[in-house]
């Protein structure tokens, strides 16, 4: 079967999520608007993650998997996923299902014209000092990279495969993706999309994770936009 779409589940412990998320799936893939498939990236899950994640791919060849040698960060699975995917566009969910794969549909709307649809999450289901923390976090984003996006860090996304196949990525990047695509001169776009509680596993982020970290990584990032080179090829003896 020809797929358009990847959607990429990066997975650091999170056994008690993935059945949850096979079943949430399989239910999207009857009523998704592009043929899709889903690439799970174990980030060296030291839980029984791994084994479940197998078992997963073993009943449906919609479901694929990579497996880190250790833990590598958010970061470093979301850059794998971009570079093992074989399809025109690739998307990115969390495996703890706070944001919902119907929602995908929704972004898929906007693609025609775009190179990136980002979701932002509507009426959080977080606690006070998450929600701050990223309110602040998001707000000196903008202020460095003028790039009008409210919630770089919803964990729903969809990129046109060439352009994320080109993000140079380090640890933290992955909430920078919409102003990469910028670099690129690609068109970006946010829709509101719904957002749940947490059900089980533990949140892998801090407070330093949310607001500190994000602002060292502002600093890496003009330093990128400084030296970044983009090009356009108009002929090739390739033909």
């Amino acid at each position: 079967m020809s797929y358009r779409l990847t959607i990429v589940v990066p997975v650091y412990n999170e056994e008690d999520n993935l059945q949850r998320v096979e079943k949430e799936f399989l239910t999207y893939f009857e009523m998704a608007t592009v043929s899709c498939k889903v690439l799970f990236v174990n980030d060296g899950s030291k839980d029984n993650s791994q084994e479940l994640i197998e078992e997963i791919c073993s009943r449906d060849n919609r479901f694929t998997y990579i497996s880190f040698a250790k833990n590598a960060g958010l970061s470093a699975a979301i850059k794998a996923g971009f570079d093992y995917t074989d399809t025109e566009l690739v998307g990115y969910i969390d495996a703890d299902l706070q944001t919902t794969p119907e929602d995908f549909n929704k972004l898929l709307g906007e693609m025609d014209d775009c190179a990136l649809v980002t979701g932002v999450r509507a009426d959080r289901k977080d606690s006070f000092v998450k929600n701050m923390s990223s309110k602040i976090a998001n707000g000196i984003r903008r202020a460095f990279t003028h790039d009008g996006m409210d919630d770089t860090g919803c964990p729903l996304k969809i990129i046109k495969a060439d352009y994320a196949k080109r993000i140079p990525m380090f640890r933290g990047l992955h909430r920078f993706l919409p102003a990469m695509i910028l670099l690129q001169n690609g068109k970006i776009k946010q829709v509101p999309v719904r957002h749940f509680p947490r059900i089980a596993g533990e949140a892998k982020f801090g407070l330093w994770n949310r607001l500190l970290g994000p602002l060292m990584d502002c600093f890496a990032y003009l330093w990128m936009k400084k030296k970044y080179i983009n090009y356009i090829v108009e002929k090739t003896s390739r033909g």
